[in-house]
């Protein structure tokens, strides 16, 4: 598939949009980045094209056609160039679970992390309770296993390693120490950050916080 046109709808901060960069890093596909500098105020014609449905980032586009939700490009991207690095298990059990968790990321992280700097009072301490309750089960799934697939980086830890990003920032405007909390998480988070793959993919942490402040105050939050 050298011939593959491949492009990435994307903005730098979108622990989404990390995912796949991460995923194709891991491929070693090269591909055309294309930032969405407007996302929050004047999205691309592009992207509206792309993306008519949820008109958002991160959008996939092999060969003119696009791949929306950033799990689902992941999917995709393991079954195109499933010749090297693999990022789903072949087993088809151990395929399921790895979608189980990968799925409550979406479900449970997400939520309770944008409680943490969207909000304020009792809502956000709510938030940060919820945040903290999650990264403790994913904490326990992960055991004593270098990754979440076991020694070998993978799916699950693509979907969760984005987050990592904008961890600063939950602490900042949450007050508590992820470390202190769940020590196992943040030596995993650490040792993803190892990987050429991760360690390029994701933005420098304190330009996500100074990316939130400006959220905040777009928001009327603070």
């Amino acid at each position: 598939m050298a011939n593959d046109e491949v492009i990435l709808l994307d903005f730098w901060a979108s622990m989404f949009g990390m995912r796949l960069r991460i995923a194709l890093a891991e491929k070693e596909i090269k591909y055309e980045y294309k930032e969405e500098e407007g996302l929050i105020t004047n999205k691309s014609s592009l992207l509206l094209e792309m993306n008519p449905i949820h008109k958002k980032v991160p959008v996939l586009i092999h060969n003119g056609k696009p791949i929306c939700e950033s799990i689902i490009g992941v999917e995709y991207i393991e079954e195109v160039w499933k010749d090297k690095a693999p990022l789903l298990p072949s087993d088809p059990y151990e395929k399921a679970q790895a979608r189980f968790w990968a799925d409550y990321v979406d479900k449970k992280l997400y939520v309770s992390s944008r409680k943490i700097w969207g909000t304020k009072g009792e809502e956000q301490e709510a938030g940060k309770k919820d945040f903290i309750e999650v990264l403790k089960v994913l904490e326990g799934e992960l055991g004593e296993k270098p990754y979440f697939g076991g020694d070998y980086f993978g799916f699950v830890d693509i979907a969760l390693i984005g987050f990592y990003s904008w961890f600063y920032a939950y602490e900042t405007y949450g007050n508590f120490s992820t470390e202190a909390e769940c020590p196992k998480f943040v030596a995993w988070a650490k040792r993803c950050m190892q990987r050429d793959s991760v360690a390029k993919s994701l933005p420098n942490q304190h330009k996500v916080l100074e990316f939130i402040q400006m959220l905040r105050q777009k928001f009327g939050i603070e």
